[in-house]
């Protein structure tokens, strides 16, 4: 990237961000995905951790990862008040659980003047999501939601030409996230990342809806910018004795006339994370393959096909913001996630020292959060009422 390392100041002397993280033990994929991206760009130091409900397993992983055995916690609460008495406290928590504890352990960490980095959907409910947002809004602090798509150089890149009309006016809007790891009941042998994510009372009202449905409708919200009016959707669970769905199947109606569809499954045998967006206006279309993240192909109205890479003069400043080494050299899913990390640094660097976050930061919000449950939710109500139409309640 070209934005220089991210440092405070302290006593004279810069020093990187102190990072405290909740979750993601021996085990756990994410906690290990959020502390590499963390450090890649050099912004953070992770210094404390509630590594796990199991305090002997939160030790260990602590241990494991280098840190002081003495800000290992119990649990998140023990966490968030002993690290903000301490002079060398955390600056901000990446909240790395199962949903249901997203929202309680976020409410403990603002209430104690914590900056947030917490993983996806955002919460268990709407009502749940607006009660955190009114607690964020008072609290001064840098709330991100890691929607990590957004932090790929060609996602820049498209939604810079969304937004700079050279698609035209947009008309239809293609977006999939198919897998295949859930086809079958590996949550009844027990499997831990399986097991929550088929748990409604730990993943919520959606299954694969909310595991990656959230993430292929903020990847179409973020580039299109188009405003939501109305879903039909129809949620299907094929696995026999699974609780919630692995399967889904959405029609999106835009504001202005746009046109959408979006299937996410986690029963796609044969696929891996098959992420692809297409986005077709009157002067041209784009595709985006999360497989390939260093290629964005584009296709003006009467002209040929033409292939933007990672990295070449083909793309804008948004792009080159996010890019960190030559065209040619790939670059993926740990450093679009790092983008992000590096982002929500400046953020917190600005906010910290009493100014306004710059205008080319940018970062998924807690208010993509409240528009990621919103839209949840009128799934869930448009395929219990049939695959009725229904209109999202955001806020």
């Amino acid at each position: 990237m070209t934005i220089e390392a991210s440092t405070v100041t302290e006593g004279g002397k810069s020093r990187r961000l102190r990072l405290g993280m909740v979750g993601g033990g021996e085990g756990a994929f994410i906690g290990a995905v959020h502390r590499l991206s963390s450090r890649m760009d050099d912004h953070y130091e992770l210094v404390a951790g509630a590594l796990s409900a199991d305090k002997d397993k939160a030790l260990r992983s602590a241990i494991t990862l280098g840190l002081d055995p003495t800000r290992s916690y119990a649990s998140y609460a023990e966490m968030a008040l002993k690290e903000s008495q301490r002079a060398d406290g955390i600056d901000v928590v990446a909240i790395v659980t199962p949903n249901h504890l997203h929202v309680p352990i976020a409410e403990v960490f603002l209430n104690a003047g914590i900056h947030i980095i917490c993983d996806k959907p955002l919460s268990m409910s709407l009502a749940e999501g607006l009660r955190l947002q009114k607690l964020a809004n008072t609290s001064g602090k840098v709330f991100c939601l890691t929607h990590n798509y957004t932090g790929y150089p060609l996602v820049r890149h498209a939604r810079e030409m969304v937004q700079t009309g050279v698609l035209g006016d947009i008309r239809l809007v293609q977006v999939e996230y198919p897998q295949d790891w859930l086809s079958e009941p590996i949550e009844q042998q027990g499997q831990k990342q399986a097991e929550w994510r088929t748990d409604p009372a730990r993943s919520g009202a959606g299954g694969c809806l909310g595991d990656i449905g959230t993430h292929a409708y903020n990847l179409a919200d973020y580039v299109t910018g188009l405003p939501l009016d109305q879903v039909c959707a129809e949620l299907t669970t094929f696995v026999p004795g699974r609780r919630l769905d692995d399967n889904v199947a959405i029609l999106l109606r835009y504001q202005g006339g746009a046109k959408g569809m979006l299937w996410a499954s986690q029963v796609a045998v044969g696929h891996e994370n098959g992420l692809r967006l297409r986005v077709y206006g009157t002067r041209g279309g784009i595709e985006w393959i999360q497989a390939d993240p260093n290629r964005l192909d584009y296709c003006p109205i009467g002209e040929p096909r033409r292939i933007l890479t990672r990295g070449s003069p083909a793309v804008g400043t948004a792009a080159a913001r996010m890019t960190r080494i030559p065209a040619g050299h790939p670059e993926g899913y740990l450093e679009g996630f790092a983008n992000i990390y590096t982002e929500t640094a400046l953020a917190i660097r600005a906010v910290d020292a009493g100014k306004p976050i710059p205008p080319e930061v940018n970062f998924p919000t807690l208010q993509d959060g409240i528009k990621g449950m919103a839209f949840i939710e009128a799934v869930v109500a448009s395929s219990e009422a049939g695959a009725a139409w229904v209109q999202p309640q955001f806020v």
